[in-house]
């Protein structure tokens, strides 16, 4: 019975590897046969491609606004709503980061402080990680390592008890500033889809 499975998988690689849908696995007591995948192959995905060049070619073919913005919006919760308005409206925003000073070498000991909760009017400002990390994925915005032309907005920002906090665990604490700020496609996702007046 064991060598009767390995050659139906075996057959069933076979016919993938040669671009060929599997057939179909009888439910049997190896389980319930699984759904079958959206049509993702090669010869598939070419044709897809083939109609977009198409549509590039074509200058009566009128798309003015990204296919991924209708997608993007589904996947926004409104405070990240808040803080895509807030760095459209404000530009970027500062973040530091606090680490152990060693003479050499420096430990990290809080990453991308920042108050862009607070200034963006966030109902759960304990989420304010997620967020930032859920609008990176979305490629909405950026983490750079460049700081703010203002040093003011770093004074204030290290002001704030979780820095202290921070820094007073560190024992030795230095700050490293930096900021967060949209995209070139987070811009235009803002100027399309939120109100920013």
């Amino acid at each position: 019975r064991d060598v009767d499975v390995s050659l139906r998988l075996g057959s069933r690689f076979a016919r993938t590897a040669l671009g060929e849908s599997p057939s179909p696995r009888p439910s049997t007591d190896e389980g319930p046969a699984s759904p079958k995948p959206p049509d993702a192959s090669r010869a598939a995905l070419r044709e897809r491609g083939a109609e977009l060049l198409a549509q590039s070619a074509d200058v009566t073919h009128a798309d003015d606004l990204h296919p991924a913005y209708a997608r993007i919006l589904e996947n926004l919760s409104p405070d990240e709503a808040r803080i895509l308005r807030l760095l459209a409206t404000r530009g970027p925003q500062p973040a530091i980061d606090v680490r152990h000073g060693l003479p050499l070498v420096s430990e990290l000991v809080a990453p991308g402080l920042n108050m862009i909760g607070a200034e963006a009017g966030c109902r759960y400002p304990d989420r304010i990680p997620a967020y930032l990390d859920n609008l990176n994925r979305l490629g909405l915005i950026w983490f750079s390592r460049e700081p703010l032309e203002d040093p003011l907005d770093y004074q204030v920002l290290e002001a704030q008890p979780d820095v202290i906090e921070a820094k007073r665990r560190s024992g030795r604490a230095k700050t490293v500033r930096r900021s967060i700020s949209l995209t070139p496609f987070g811009e235009d996702f803002c100027r399309v889809c939120l109100p920013l007046t």
